[in-house]
């Protein structure tokens, strides 16, 4: 199916000025500019995002819609595509953000403007267990673009946990896939945008 709306999630701490989501979002403006690209900047509190996300993508046709996620966006992008069926890109995906996210309740500051801060609340680690997705029903909609270099997350249990998806592991990389040019036309090919 051609995909002809595109969802982009961005990571814990981060925004769509990450350099993954303004190179997708020129990527697709540039040579796919019919697709519906939407990059918004996710609340703190999982379960707002994901009320932001599923009202703001509900008028979106079923089959033409995808979604691209990196670090916690991979997280929520899985559930999505759970909740969906649609495809889904993850990269560099959390696979347990209520364990790992657990240590950082409190202020934190905004990677791309540390004069921009956020409070992550306790009750925020409760609301990443409920969106644990269980199994993935269609791997075969899915590909994990996965860093062995990953200085944040276990490469191991990201392509254990996506091991019957597409599946693309790096040798070396890091967390923030600062080689992202180097895998955009696989993620193109994948999506298969209109």
């Amino acid at each position: 199916m051609t995909i002809t709306h595109l969802l982009y999630l961005h990571g814990f701490r981060s925004s769509p000025r990450s350099m993954k989501a303004m190179k997708m979002a020129d990527t697709v403006q540039s040579g796919h500019p019919q697709v519906h690209w939407w990059c918004p900047q996710l609340p703190p509190s999982p379960k707002e995002a994901m009320a932001l996300l599923m009202a703001g993508t509900a008028d979106w046709p079923a089959q033409n819609k995808a979604v691209v996620g990196s670090s916690l966006g991979g997280f929520y992008a899985t559930w999505i595509a759970a909740q969906t069926g649609c495809k889904a890109v993850l990269l560099n995906p959390a696979i347990d953000p209520a364990r790992d996210l657990s240590r950082y309740i409190g202020e934190q500051t905004s990677w791309h403007d540390p004069l921009e801060t956020f409070f992550f609340k306790p009750e925020f680690v409760q609301e990443l267990q409920d969106l644990q997705a269980g199994s993935l029903l269609h791997p075969e909609r899915l590909l994990a673009i996965i860093a062995k270099g990953d200085e944040v997350l276990d490469w191991r249990e990201m392509s254990s946990r996506y091991a019957e998806a597409h599946l693309k592991l790096l040798e070396g990389g890091d967390h923030a896939l600062s080689d992202f040019d180097a895998h955009l036309d696989d993620v193109l090919a994948f999506l298969d945008l209109a």
